[in-house]
């Protein structure tokens, strides 16, 4: 596999949303942060998204991996934490599948080789903070359980502490594009809220 060619995707669609942003008019992205419930109203978001795994692979902990993803967030507060700003607070859980592709060991006859997959469960506290009509950000401490397939073996493991950190486009009160990094991927989908 190349490792750069998940590096030039993500590239790709960050220069993608960053010409997007640009053409939004100005009156559609004044500050709503101080006005707690100008946002889309919903109880859950599903986002489908593609992950990539650039660090802790299975095989010696350098490998890049890729592969669908899923997050879903159910809304807990709608004025979270903080009564004054505009922010909401939600349990997220979800699976990311990453593909690190074949190991091989050894050669000519004693070649063998093996496919590499790590599956990831994560399950957090999504923190929502609305800037504007198009614009939001959030952070996300969770734990998350891993299944990582080695030479035709299960391995789980348990991460005590996981945290991403993200932000979304909205293009409506329905629909976003989403980013969002940490440890142990990184994303970039499509929220729906519903």
């Amino acid at each position: 596999m190349n490792a750069f060619r998940p590096a030039l995707s993500v590239f790709a669609f960050s220069s993608a949303l960053a010409l997007l942003s640009i053409s939004v008019p100005a009156q559609a992205d004044q500050s709503v942060i101080k006005r707690p419930g100008a946002h889309p109203n919903y109880v859950f978001e599903a986002e489908p998204h593609l992950a990539f795994g650039f660090l802790d692979g299975p095989v010696d902990g350098n490998d890049d991996g890729f592969g669908p993803g899923f997050r879903g967030t159910i809304e807990l507060v709608d004025n979270g934490f903080v009564k004054t700003i505009n922010n909401t607070v939600g349990i997220g859980f979800g699976m990311d599948w990453l593909f690190y592709g074949d190991h091989c060991t050894g050669n000519g006859n004693n070649r063998n080789c093996h496919d590499h997959d790590r599956i990831i469960f994560p399950v957090v506290m999504q923190w929502n903070f609305w800037l504007t009509r198009n614009w939001s950000v959030f952070g996300e401490p969770g734990i998350s359980l891993n299944i990582r397939d080695r030479h035709n073996d299960d391995d789980f493991d348990f991460d005590p502490i996981v945290f991403y950190a993200g932000g979304r486009f909205h293009f409506n009160d329905a629909i976003s594009l989403t980013m969002r990094i940490g440890h142990p991927t990184f994303s970039v989908g499509v929220s729906f809220f519903l």
